[in-house]
């Protein structure tokens, strides 16, 4: 029997035989149909060296009037019947009838068989360059002829007591990703197996599981469980091992999933492709939209660790209203259901925005920057620990839940206080000096005090054997701490504020910060008062010498 297609060639080729862009979304295709067709097993096979692919199910297969008056009807859609799920009850996922012009996109000839049990093997082959002359030339769709299959598709189902197969023979712009590649998008892209686990997807005779993504399984160090879900990634061992910190989400409406955190953003990029991971949505099993994020952009930098799947079955609402474009890869977006899902979306989010610079600080990360909870300036500093941390090789030595870890934590939470007090007291002392030294005021009540210092400090170099300078600077400013600049530069005349009446008090706690000693509370608010008034009286000193330079111009 000649087969032909239902439907005018020139609106087929509108319609879609470039409906579809990428290779991995017509063999995305291909699998939803082996799905709906009850398919236990697809089996995808890829050869480089001769640019072919064929696509093979087990399902229930097609005779002459079904491959005529469906397949090749282009709009028939079982849903039309009512019918919703399969007999094995799964949810189907062809809607508009529309799909199977991907499998025109991407060869320059195609050529399909099918087998339904007690029938023969029927089918037809579609050459892409002779579909052009008959839609250049207009021809009638009834007078435009399949053509014949051959014994290259034929026994591709000899095996087989039903099923369907696809061969795809000179594939357009070649095979160029690699079979590892397309192995890991499969795996993120499908996820039919957690609705039917006797449904399997193999290429080149290696199942697809999880292990695809051991990678992203091994970087992966937060992850958000939303409504309780489970799935075997989230379970392997490369996830859990890694894994840091697991919180859980609870929404109000039947979304389930996860959100997850990579180490570094670099980590979620796709080797050697342009292509990321990202956080997206799936309905029934298929992949349905891509980064979600670009709907609801929070402008953080979390989101460049974040990646995830979201199931959320509602959106497909039976015979109802259609959500999905045409080209099926995504989501019609002004549709109220997908509003609300966005919506809950953005709360579910939140949670993870609040609680992803947590857990960063906790394994002595940095964090979010834009992360309120800490000032600037703390938070620079505890940057600063980590990497120094890191740099002397002992973020990756400090195990989780040691004693140990228990000590850094407690210097990770004193650095954001520390380190900040150090700087600001090196700045302030430095500054005093230079306006010291700018207005030439005498410093020589201090001669036999730096005397000392300096005596005790050559000490100190003879007993270790030092011959070379320490200080860049020998100037005897250099010997004088915060006090004694003070009462050269702003001293303590009984008539308000001063830097030396605040030194008085930020003296004995600033020896202890320098002296690398933790500081109770109460130290801690004295030393930020006092530093306050003299950052106030600074900027008094730092404007007299601006004037004083302005005049001297």
């Amino acid at each position: 029997m000649a087969f032909n297609f239902n439907i005018s060639l020139s609106v087929l080729n509108h319609l879609g035989r470039n409906l579809y862009r990428s290779f991995i979304t017509v063999i995305g295709e291909a699998i939803s149909n082996s799905w709906d067709a009850d398919a236990n097993n697809v089996y995808i096979t890829i050869d480089r060296d001769s640019n072919t692919m064929s696509i093979v199910d087990d399902g229930i297969g097609m005779d002459d009037n079904d491959f005529q008056n469906k397949f090749l009807k282009i709009g028939y859609t079982k849903r039309k019947d009512g019918q919703v799920i399969s007999d094995k009850r799964r949810p189907f996922i062809g809607r508009k009838g529309i799909g199977k012009l991907a499998l025109l996109s991407c060869a320059k000839e195609i050529e399909i068989a099918s087998l339904k049990q007690g029938h023969k093997i029927i089918g037809g082959s579609i050459n892409n360059s002779e579909l052009d002359t008959a839609i250049k030339d207009d021809i009638n769709s009834q007078d435009y002829k399949l053509g014949e299959i051959t014994d290259d598709v034929i026994k591709l189902l000899q095996q087989l007591e039903h099923g369907t197969a696809i061969l795809f023979k000179d594939i357009s712009e070649g095979i160029n990703n690699t079979i590892d590649y397309i192995r890991k998008l499969i795996a993120l892209n499908f996820k039919f197996s957690l609705l039917d686990k006797s449904f399997k997807i193999y290429i080149n005779d290696e199942v697809i599981n999880e292990r695809e993504l051991d990678d992203l399984a091994k970087s992966s160090q937060f992850v958000w469980i939303i409504n309780d879900y489970s799935e075997p990634y989230l379970e392997s061992d490369e996830f859990k091992t890694n894994l840091l910190e697991r919180a859980k989400i609870n929404s109000s409406l039947p979304i389930k999933g996860f959100i997850a955190t990579v180490e570094k953003p670099s980590q979620l990029k796709i080797r050697s492709t342009d292509d990321k991971i990202t956080l997206d949505l799936f309905v029934n099993g298929r992949l349905r939209e891509k980064d979600l994020m670009k709907y609801k952009p929070t402008a953080r930098v979390v989101e460049s660790y974040s990646y995830g799947q979201i199931f959320y079955d509602n959106l497909d609402t039976g015979t109802g209203k259609d959500l999905f474009t045409s080209s099926r890869e995504g989501m019609v977006t002004n549709d109220e259901t997908f509003k609300q899902f966005l919506d809950e979306l953005g709360v579910i989010y939140s949670k993870v925005l609040s609680d992803w610079d947590a857990f960063r600080l906790r394994h002595k990360q940095d964090g979010d920057p834009d992360n309120t909870t800490i000032t600037p300036k703390q938070r620079k500093a505890q940057e600063l620990f980590f990497r120094t941390m890191e740099d002397m090789g002992l973020r990756k030595k400090i195990k989780k839940n040691t004693i140990v870890n228990q000590w850094v934590e407690v210097l990770s939470d004193e650095v954001k206080f520390n380190i900040p007090s150090y700087t600001e007291c090196f700045i302030a002392e430095n500054l005093l000096r230079a306006f010291i030294k700018h207005n030439k005021i005498d410093t020589s009540e201090f001669n036999s005090k730096v005397a000392n210092y300096k005596e005790r400090e050559t000490k100190n170099k003879n007993r270790a054997n030092i011959s070379y300078d320490i200080r860049e600077n020998d100037d005897s400013l250099f010997y004088l701490d915060m006090e004694d600049l003070s009462i050269k530069s702003d001293p303590d005349t009984g008539n308000g504020p001063s830097i030396e009446k605040s030194a008085k008090v930020y003296r004995p706690i600033r020896n202890a910060i320098g002296h690398t000693s933790i500081i109770t509370e109460q130290a801690k608010n004295a030393l930020n008062v006092e530093f306050n008034n003299i950052k106030a009286r600074l900027d008094k000193i730092v404007d007299s010498v601006k004037k004083d330079d302005s005049n001297d111009s």
